[in-house]
């Protein structure tokens, strides 16, 4: 449907800490899509559970989508694959498109969620994909960010 990239270059290990790339990858991939953010059924987080990574995407998520859009991260079915993560968390949310799959619960079994984070739509519990379109997010070292929005055609 849409995609958004940006390369903010902030530094090599460390996303701005306002979340400028991340921002600009999702926006453009919602203005390439055509869709407001209300029409986003699921947040595939790019969620490596890195406290600064985490804190920018959640409040990154929370500007853009409030808490209304459900999200999680895919990383704790899959781990990090580094170069291949992009790829896997696409492939991930086409089959929930695809085969009508739940969406899937943020585990926090291993550590409980940091109330310190800004709320977004965090899932907790499986559930039903209520709308068609799946944000996946890819944030990268070096700054670079890559936002994909897939749909299920009618």
């Amino acid at each position: 449907m849409g995609v958004g990239e940006s390369s903010d270059a902030y530094h090599i290990s460390a996303p701005h800490p306002q979340g400028e790339g991340a921002i600009r990858a999702i926006t453009q991939a919602l203005d390439d899509a055509g869709i407001t953010p209300t029409q986003v059924g699921y947040i595939n987080l790019h969620g490596t559970a890195t406290p600064l990574n985490d804190q920018i995407e959640s409040k990154v998520v929370s500007e853009l989508f409030g808490e209304n859009v459900p999200c999680s991260s895919t990383k704790h079915l899959t781990g990090h694959t580094l170069g291949a993560a992009g790829i896997t968390e696409a492939a991930l949310s086409m089959l929930i498109l695809q085969r009508g799959l739940p969406l899937p619960p943020q585990d926090f079994s291993d550590s409980p969620r940091d109330p310190a984070l800004p709320r977004c739509g965090i899932i907790e519990q499986p559930r039903a994909l209520e709308r068609p379109v799946i944000l996946s997010n890819s944030f990268a070292f070096g700054g670079n960010n890559a936002s994909i929005l897939l749909g299920r055609v009618s």
